[in-house]
């Protein structure tokens, strides 16, 4: 069986991914490259999503399924089932990324509308006046430049990465209880009867 080979790929799989959300979240915190006070800052950023949700809680699986395909059956078994245990963390803050990213992409960002005042001027749209259908609204904004697509583009970037990572942290489940249950020694144990 390759529950292993599987578990080692998905791993590696994972480790770009959780960079890619950790420097996307980052890069939130500076609309456009500014550096803006704390309080004009989207408050969904605070939410480390990011950072904590597709970063850190994933890495942290994605170290353990590297190592889940252990010498002899024992430790691989055990490997495996630890990997389950962290792949349902992983599959939480990938999915925890996804929500947070939803709610970054449909309220819309903090910014100053003119009047020298940061405010939130699309959160109470319907879906149907939404800004992301309504690229004409988007001149609302005047400060800081560009912060409605700097948003789009990160906020979408971490969805997608918060669904990939959580797909991949449920095969993992899946496989890891595979490997547990019916462990990874198929083949020694074919060549030890074949053997005799």
């Amino acid at each position: 069986m390759c529950t292993g080979k599987c578990s080692k790929c998905i791993g590696i799989t994972l480790f770009p991914l959780a960079v890619c959300a950790i420097v996307s979240n980052i890069l939130l915190y500076f609309p456009n490259g500014q550096v803006l006070q704390l309080s004009e800052i989207t408050d969904l950023v605070w939410f480390f999503h990011g950072i904590l949700g597709a970063g850190i809680l994933v890495i942290l699986p994605a170290f353990m399924m590297l190592g889940a395909g252990g010498a002899g059956c024992c430790a691989n078994r055990c490997g495996m089932l630890l990997s389950v245990i962290l792949s349902v963390l992983g599959f939480a803050g990938g999915a925890y990324c996804v929500v947070i990213s939803s709610l970054g992409l449909i309220g819309g960002p903090l910014c100053d509308t003119g009047d020298g005042e940061y405010l939130y001027p699309f959160r109470n749209d319907t879906l149907e006046d939404n800004y992301l259908f309504n690229q004409t609204t988007w001149s609302i904004c005047k400060q800081p430049e560009n912060i409605i697509l700097w948003n789009i583009v990160l906020f979408s970037i971490l969805l997608v990465i918060g669904v990939i990572e959580a797909i991949l942290c449920f095969i993992q489940v899946i496989n890891g209880l595979t490997g547990f249950i019916c462990g990874t020694c198929m083949r020694r144990r074919k060549t030890n009867i074949s053997g005799m």
